[in-house]
């Protein structure tokens, strides 16, 4: 039973997150144009206003097809906001159904995300925040960056493992 309860859980958390990203996205007048359930090719979808829902053959992920250069002109806090948007929805998700599995999917989801691992919501928001503070874009910089967050990522991964063992 427990299994089920995983198996229905994370699909809807992940959908949970990604309608985070996209009201966020929405608010701060960043097109969207696609919110997708796995990776990969696309096995179905349907239409909703002006967004394209898709169910994808890989179950190993989810997204928003933002307009990235219309994201970029809004303010840092903006940017923010949107990357962090799927983490806060998760996050009351988690409280709102605080003990149960579902909870606890929403909670793993959000912490995971915050970790800066490449192309994750952590990732992104700590790019931002790095172009902010140089004024600019670096590539060594952003490649240090990302690779430091992976290891960081890891050692805290690490550290979770050894401390719940």
């Amino acid at each position: 039973m427990l299994l089920i309860a995983i198996l229905i859980a994370t699909p809807v958390a992940m959908i949970i997150h990604e309608l985070g990203h996209l009201v966020a996205a929405r608010s701060c007048k960043v097109p969207a144009s696609e919110l997708g359930l796995g990776l990969g090719p696309k096995l179905c979808g349907f239409s909703w206003g002006s967004i394209r829902f898709t169910l994808r053959l890989l179950p190993l992920g989810s997204f928003v097809r933002l307009d990235g250069a219309v994201l970029k002109q809004r303010s840092v806090r903006q940017q923010l906001l949107v990357h962090l948007g799927g983490i806060i929805f998760n996050l009351v998700a988690c409280l709102a159904t605080y003990g149960t599995v579902f909870g606890w999917i929403n909670f793993l989801i959000a912490a995971g995300n915050m970790l800066p691992l490449y192309q994750h919501d952590g990732w992104k928001c700590g790019l931002v925040l790095t172009r902010d503070l140089l004024q600019r874009k670096s590539q060594p910089v952003e490649r240090a960056f990302t690779f430091s967050g992976g290891f960081v990522s890891l050692a805290i991964v690490a550290a979770i493992i050894r401390v719940l063992s």
